[in-house]
C-alpha cells in the first residue's frame, strides 16, 4: 500500500471537522482513489515518453484533419523535408491541449517526442505525444527555400520570385519574421 498517497489526500481533504469524521474518511479516501488514477495516467504518460522518438523541427502549421478530427501538424526537420504528425482527437482533453498548445507554437523550433500508433492490422500513423519549445531562432536558407516552395505549390519560379521580393539573401540563415515576408509576397 502507498501510504503517500493517503497522505496527500489528507491533506487536500483539510483539516477534519468535529464530528464529521465518517464524511472525512470518505472524502480522504475518494482523494486518494483519484491520486492513484492520475499517478497511473502520469505512469503511462512518462513511459510513452521514454520511448518516444525524439527531433527538432520547425512547426508549420496546423490544421484539423476532416475525417478523423486529430490535428495535423506540419513540420520542417533539419534536413528540409516536410512532416506530418498527428494528435489525437480534437473533442478529447489531450487532442484539444496539444492542438492549442501547437498553435501557439507555429514557427517556431520545437523537441518533438513521437510515437506510432496502430489504427488498424498493417497500418500505423505517427503522432505526437510532446511539444517542447525550443525557440524562435533562424532557419537555414535551404529549409526556408523548401518552405516557401511548398507554399507555393511547387512553383519554383514564383517562390524565387517571392523571395527576391523579400530580400533574402541566398546563404546561411532566415528570421521566421523573414520568411513570413517570402510567404506574403506569394499572394
Amino acid at each position: 500500500m502507498d501510504y503517500s498517497l493517503v497522505t496527500a489526500a489528507a491533506q487536500a481533504g483539510g483539516p477534519c471537522p468535529p464530528g464529521e469524521e465518517a464524511a472525512w474518511g470518505r472524502r480522504v479516501q475518494g482523494l486518494a482513489v483519484d491520486l492513484h488514477m492520475i499517478a497511473a495516467q502520469v505512469a503511462q504518460e512518462t513511459a510513452r515518453l521514454e520511448s518516444a522518438a525524439k527531433f527538432v523541427a520547425l512547426l508549420e502549421k496546423v490544421e484539423i484533419e476532416e475525417s478523423s478530427r486529430r490535428g495535423l501538424l506540419t513540420l520542417r526537420t533539419a534536413d528540409g523535408s516536410a512532416e506530418e504528425i498527428r494528435t489525437e482527437q480534437q473533442e478529447t482533453d489531450r487532442g484539444g491541449q496539444m492542438i492549442e498548445r501547437a498553435r501557439s507554437l507555429v514557427g517556431r523550433w520545437v523537441l518533438v517526442y513521437r510515437y506510432n500508433e496502430s489504427v488498424g492490422r498493417q497500418k500505423s500513423v505517427r503522432m505526437v505525444a510532446h511539444l517542447m519549445d525550443m525557440g524562435e531562432g533562424v532557419i537555414a536558407v535551404n529549409i526556408a527555400k523548401n518552405v516557401l516552395l511548398d507554399a507555393a505549390g511547387g512553383d519554383a519560379a514564383k517562390a524565387r520570385a517571392a523571395w527576391e521580393a523579400a530580400g533574402l539573401h541566398d546563404a546561411g540563415t532566415v528570421t521566421t519574421v523573414e520568411l513570413d515576408k517570402a510567404r506574403a509576397a506569394l499572394n
